[in-house]
């Protein structure tokens, strides 16, 4: 099964449907409720939110997801002769809820079949399609043209030498499968004056998005997120709440993270964790909803 531990939970629909072909004489039968099983379309309703809520036991690589809520409805057609079954699905979590929207559908098709064959020989199944799913990250366009970035590392050891940089090298790795090239990357020790000196001079080219790295923890070296602190206009206190958030879903030493995140003109700033994991992670839960910040700061997209 695919790995979905690095996503985010967010609203998740899903429409399907699926088509019964039969004889008029059947569409009568059924209207004025003589068909021998019973009433199909009860019975087809049931049966496809039994089999929704079991998909990921009959297809290897679905996840388990808790529905929170499915409709189904039916629409008879004359010509031709056929019953159209409608479902809608929605779902909270990390993956998208289509299979199990078809599979309600493929499963209503069946029991109605199951039901009509004694009256109509010439039952066919068949437009079995999705026709809509939303939710995901990968749902909205945050951008026309790439987002101009920087990554600041902010680390003794690493600027004397003594300690390679991963947590940099991954900012801009994730960065780049976002289509985002970064224009700067430094290494700095961390120290307020040096830090805060690169930012603004980054705030002056209007590069668009700075990410740092190092400096968020406790220790008293850790001089980052104060540095960055004095000099933000305005704060984005979710952005730093959602980095934690989902940090902490994963490892309890999140809560040591200080990261804080704002804006300085059109350009905002972001403070990740100097572990490379702990970087990836705060960059997971916010990317690439986060470039929503530039039309923010430019007065759109509200």
């Amino acid at each position: 099964m695919r790995d979905i531990t690095s996503k985010v939970s967010s609203l998740r629909t899903a429409k399907a449907t699926a088509s019964i072909f039969c004889s008029e004489k059947t569409i009568l039968l059924i209207k004025s409720g003589e068909i021998p099983k019973g009433n199909i379309f009860e019975f087809a309703r049931s049966a496809a939110f039994f089999a929704a809520k079991k998909t990921d036991q009959l297809l290897p690589h679905c996840h388990p997801v808790g529905i929170d809520s499915m409709t189904m409805t039916f629409e008879i057609f004359k010509n031709p002769s056929k019953i159209t079954i409608n479902t809608e699905l929605k779902f909270i979590g990390r993956t998208g809820i289509e299979m199990e929207a078809l599979t309600g559908v493929s499963v209503a098709a069946l029991t109605m079949y199951d039901m009509l064959k004694p009256v109509d020989k010439n039952l066919e199944i068949g437009e079995i399609k999705l026709i809509e799913k939303k939710g995901g990250k990968s749902e909205k366009k945050y951008f026309n043209t790439p987002p101009t970035c920087a990554v600041l590392v902010c680390s003794d050891s690493t600027f004397a030498g003594k300690r390679e940089d991963n947590s940099g090298k991954k900012i801009v790795e994730m960065l780049k499968s976002h289509a985002i090239e970064c224009i700067d990357y430094k290494i700095v020790p961390d120290e307020k004056n040096t830090i805060q000196q690169e930012i603004q001079n980054w705030v002056k080219q209007d590069i668009q998005f700075i990410f740092t790295t190092g400096g968020t923890g406790l220790s008293h070296r850790d001089n980052t997120v104060e540095a960055v602190e004095e000099i933000l206009e305005k704060k984005a206190n979710g952005i730093s709440e959602a980095m934690r958030a989902f940090g902490q879903a994963r490892t309890s030493l999140a809560m040591m993270s200080n990261g804080v995140a704002g804006s300085i003109a059109n350009t905002t700033i972001i403070t990740l964790p100097g572990s490379t994991d702990g970087a990836r992670e705060s960059l997971e839960a916010v990317l690439p909803t986060l470039f929503h910040a530039r039309k923010m700061l430019k007065g759109g997209g509200h």
